[in-house]
């Protein structure tokens, strides 16, 4: 493995965005054109924004070079359309943080904060619990139409924190770690049933609409932002530490089963009913429980990398047991089912990261070999059966070979899937995980500690003197 295959997929991947859908939100690779979608408002480049730090950390310098004249030339906020306020700040937010943490380039800086100034807006609710939709040049924010009774989503609210807390750190502007903040002693102050978060909060009333808890879609971040705030932090927010902690017991006394198979898998709970099924999205959390597994007692710590490794282990399961070698939408523990998607409606596979970003995160906790090999199984796959002629696509039954595909190369295909397989096959202290942490976009922010920033301050107060 002399040359990193993610790098040359990567190549791959953005070439054929470049050619075909310059400037689009993400290439429609089979009918080589580009896609807009309704997730980023009017915004457009989502595919460039998300690439930006991929690009740069694997030594694309002629395409990260394109990518950056882009954002500066082309990168329009004043856009007038029905934004997803999560979507925006992960994707954007996130990804010109990043870009300018690791380039040092002013003019991501000065774009993250002007699109950040531009959500404020959604915060402005009875309780301070933003709403999902937000329109970037008028500032109206309501809820989604699908969400219960105007309600605001756990995993959208619960995944501002770390970008905001980063805002706060570049602008000087106390505001975002205020609207941050607000959201968490809401949190705190309310009621949860069995100590879980359900996914439905309402932004009048502040209170939870229904009581469905799910560690996969609609919940999922909002628990990666807990452990991640505290390590951000430099292990001083205390706060988000116990939430945390407190939430993943609660997780394992509700949530955490065993199939009869042997397999450690994550429930779903709909008002104390179980539903044994466990989402993609969900495949997230042996990598959350690995690097939250740092609390001070020895066998504790062994405890959670254990649990960590058995969900890895379950996730990779739901690949293997797929003709393609990939992993569905969901996978069911049920009448019979291990690992497996029952419905037709969860088969299909949309080039998601979150099975390969636990393999990253495990390997660098343990150096297990076997998660390299996993990731150089899903490496084979992607290649076999998601690279088309002009690029990748998702697709649609992963349980067969004649494959169909989606027509879609997903932004964060190229944001996160590659990133984590290129981390995954490189040395430790690429990015190492004792200076940063990763939005659930996989964009690197910098861990904050307050001596260094004291620092930077004293420098430039020096410099301007």
């Amino acid at each position: 493995m002399e040359v990193q295959p993610s790098a040359e997929m990567m190549k791959f991947a953005w070439d054929n965005y470049k050619r075909y859908a310059w400037g689009k939100n993400e290439l429609r690779p089979l009918t080589r054109n580009g896609h807009i979608g309704n997730m980023f408002g009017g915004l457009r480049g989502a595919s460039v924004v998300d690439s930006l730090d991929t690009l740069y950390i694997m030594g694309l310098m002629d395409e990260y070079n394109d990518a950056k004249e882009w954002v500066k030339t082309s990168l329009d906020l004043n856009s007038n359309g029905e934004a997803s306020l999560f979507e925006v700040n992960i994707r954007y937010v996130g990804g010109l943080l990043s870009a300018y943490y690791l380039t040092g380039e002013e003019l991501f800086k000065n774009k993250a904060v002007e699109l950040g100034e531009k959500l404020l807006p959604a915060f402005n609710t009875p309780t301070g619990i933003p709403r999902g939709v937000i329109n970037l040049g008028s500032g109206t924010s309501w809820s989604w139409g699908w969400a219960s009774a105007g309600s605001s989503i756990l995993a959208e609210f619960g995944t501002l924190h770390l970008e905001f807390v980063h805002l706060t750190e570049l602008s000087s502007n106390p505001v975002y770690t205020e609207k941050v903040m607000n959201i968490r002693k809401l949190l705190n102050k309310i009621e949860k049933p069995h100590g879980l978060y359900p996914n439905f909060l309402s932004p009048v009333s502040g209170n939870w609409v229904q009581h469905h808890v799910s560690i996969g879609g609609l919940g999922d971040s909002f628990y990666e932002y807990l452990i991640k705030s505290y390590l951000m932090s430099d292990k001083t927010d205390d706060d988000a530490k116990k939430m945390y902690y407190t939430a993943l017991e609660a997780i394992e006394a509700n949530l955490v089963q065993k199939s009869p198979g042997g397999l450690t898998y994550m429930a779903e709970w709909r008002g104390g009913i179980l539903d044994h099924k466990m989402g993609h999205l969900a495949c997230f959390s042996g990598g959350m429980i690995g690097i939250g597994a740092d609390d001070g007692a020895a066998e504790k710590r062994q405890h959670y990398l254990d649990l960590a490794a058995e969900i890895t282990h379950t996730c990779h399961e739901s690949y293997t047991r797929s003709a393609t070698k990939l992993g569905p939408e969901a996978f069911r523990f049920d009448s019979g089912a291990e690992a497996t998607a029952t419905r037709l409606s969860d088969r299909y596979y949309i080039l998601r990261p979150e099975v390969i970003e636990s393999y990253m995160y495990m390997w660098r906790l343990t150096h297990d070999p076997k998660y390299r090999e996993w990731g150089w199984e899903a490496v084979e796959a992607l290649e076999q059966h998601c690279r088309v002629e002009s690029g990748f696509s998702g697709i649609r039954d992963v349980y067969t070979t004649s494959v169909s595909h989606d027509n879609m190369q997903q932004s964060f295909f190229l944001s996160e899937t590659l990133k984590y397989l290129y981390l995954l096959f490189s040395d430790d202290d690429l990015l190492s995980l004792e200076d940063w942490v990763f939005n659930t976009e996989a964009h690197p922010l910098p861990i904050i500690r307050n001596s260094c920033l004291q620092d930077d301050a004293t420098q430039e107060k020096t410099v301007s003197e």
